[in-house]
């Protein structure tokens, strides 16, 4: 399989619904050349690429109501609602153990998108045999407002999701000339502008771009869903949307609405399994 993206939209813990197909693609032992993923598709991504099928489901669906996932005394205490320790050290290396060599190991080109907030602009970063790049994988899955903003490499940097939340152009623009989309919103969702400018205004006082990336946050992922469904109608893309609206929040911590997310997911990428494999094919 040459020049085939894989392109993996965020959605916090909306991105459940992606860790289900991406179980199932281990299952056919079916891996992309080139993956690029965004928040928490970023975060599904790595269990991917380093083979652990059902790694994901088993910390986002097991962990979920353990107050150092996500609680307000992370909160008050940290000023993240997601305990980045927690994701970052104590899962990764004693809970649910994270192979290392295999992902380093792997041979699909991995990119990962975040948000330079002095810029606005998207900033992407390629899969390296460095220990910090996982400071990566936090800054795209660090959200606005309930995450601090993450330094690396003389970067500033927050969720990718605010300047490039569906990174099919990065993909195209990196060469891959078919491309496979996995999006956390149903087929023609629009997203609608947003409430907290004000509050932007106040807490990141000092990044007047990120602010209005922010604040355009909406036209930006509009203009990009339209461009996909362009896309779809030249046969260049092929599109995993949820077969539903999925109903669970960003932050969700129901057990039982992600199990049952987890099992859409896998059932939508069962039914579309025969007519991907065509599509590549072509």
């Amino acid at each position: 399989m040459k020049k085939v993206g894989l392109v993996l939209e965020g959605g916090g813990l909306r991105g459940v619904y992606t860790s289900a197909i991406l179980d199932f693609f281990i299952d056919k032992n079916l891996f992309f050349p080139y993956v690029i993923g965004v928040s928490a598709g970023a975060c599904n991504a790595i269990s991917y690429i380093s083979r652990q099928r059902g790694r994901n489901k088993e910390i986002n669906i097991n962990y979920i109501t353990d107050k150092r996932y996500i609680s307000f005394s992370n909160l008050i205490r940290d000023k993240e609602l997601f305990g980045t320790k927690f994701l970052f050290d104590d899962i990764p290396n004693r809970l649910c153990p994270f192979d290392y060599n295999n992902f380093y190991n792997a041979k699909e080109t991995f990119v990962v998108c975040t948000t330079n907030c002095v810029t606005g602009k998207p900033m992407y970063f390629y899969k390296d045999n460095s220990k910090d790049f996982f400071e990566a994988v936090k800054a795209s899955m660090s959200l606005p407002f309930i995450s601090n903003i993450v330094e690396f490499r003389d970067n500033y940097l927050l969720d990718g999701g605010i300047s490039d939340a569906i990174p099919i152009k990065k993909s195209i623009e990196d060469g891959n000339e078919k491309n496979v989309l996995i999006l956390t919103r149903h087929k023609g969702y629009r997203k609608k502008p947003s409430k907290t400018t004000k509050l932007a205004k106040k807490i990141y006082a000092e990044y007047p771009n990120l602010i209005e990336a922010m604040a355009n946050r909406h036209l930006m992922y509009n203009s990009t869903l339209d461009y996909i469904e362009q896309l779809e109608k030249e046969g260049k893309v092929f599109v995993v949307y949820p077969s539903k609206p999925i109903k669970v929040k960003r932050v969700e911590k129901n057990p039982k609405k992600l199990s049952a997310l987890y099992e859409q997911g896998y059932n939508d990428i069962q039914n579309l399994y025969d007519s991907l494999i065509e599509w590549l094919n072509n």
